[in-house]
């Protein structure tokens, strides 16, 4: 049975999409434990609520093969010390598939993460297409000083699992403020490398 065609209008100012199937939002008590800083972590969190940090809104037509799901993230922009917000983060569940992010509104970076540790970013503005290829760990960070708002589109069946990064106490590194106003790489000092049997599992797991 053919499925309708539908069509979604952005809202690039309020960060969100119409015709969508599901919305979620994080909040900053659901980000505990991925921010180095615990002592500022829990200041924020005591002194300014349960901030909201992040929200999607997306469109799934369902989980089967040959289908996309597609929406808008909107995270908003703030600090926990010198650590930018950021996502949760994840791999595919299905790892050899891909996913694409389109820039509308503010700035921010894709934190890109191979499954050996090789570390990418790739500036994110409005117009600015991100293509993250399979097999790539990846979580969005705000480097600006308004709401990031992007457009997200991969595979029904590719699945998240946000694990990886827990297992290794993190991503390799942090994206921190540096000291004239813009962001730096710093290493993630209790980061656990992946094994080269685990890499090589999950690298010939989809061949």
């Amino acid at each position: 049975m053919l499925r309708e065609p539908v069509s979604s209008i952005v809202d690039p100012d309020a960060g969100g999409m119409s015709g969508r199937t599901g919305r979620y939002e994080k909040r900053l008590s659901d980000l505990v434990g991925l921010y180095e800083n615990a002592e500022a972590y829990e200041a924020l969190l005591g002194s300014e609520g349960d901030l909201l940090v992040y929200d999607v809104e997306d469109f799934r037509p369902g989980e089967h093969t040959g289908d996309i799901n597609y929406g808008v993230t909107r995270m908003s922009p703030g600090r926990v010390g010198r650590e930018f917000y950021l996502t949760r983060g994840h791999i595919h569940a299905k790892a050899d598939r891909p996913e694409i992010y389109f820039g509308q509104r503010g700035y921010g970076l894709m934190h890109l993460e191979s499954p050996a540790g090789e570390t990418r970013i790739v500036e994110i503005k409005p117009q600015t297409i991100c293509y993250v290829p399979p097999f790539w760990i990846h979580r969005s960070v705000n480097v600006g000083d308004e709401d990031l708002v992007m457009v997200f589109a991969y595979p029904s069946d590719s699945g998240q699992d946000y694990g990886i990064i827990e297992a290794s106490n993190g991503m390799r590194h942090r994206i921190v403020a540096d000291n004239s106003g813009g962001w730096e790489l710093v290493d993630n000092t209790a980061y656990k490398p992946r094994t080269d049997q685990q890499v090589a599992a999950l690298m010939k797991q989809y061949a």
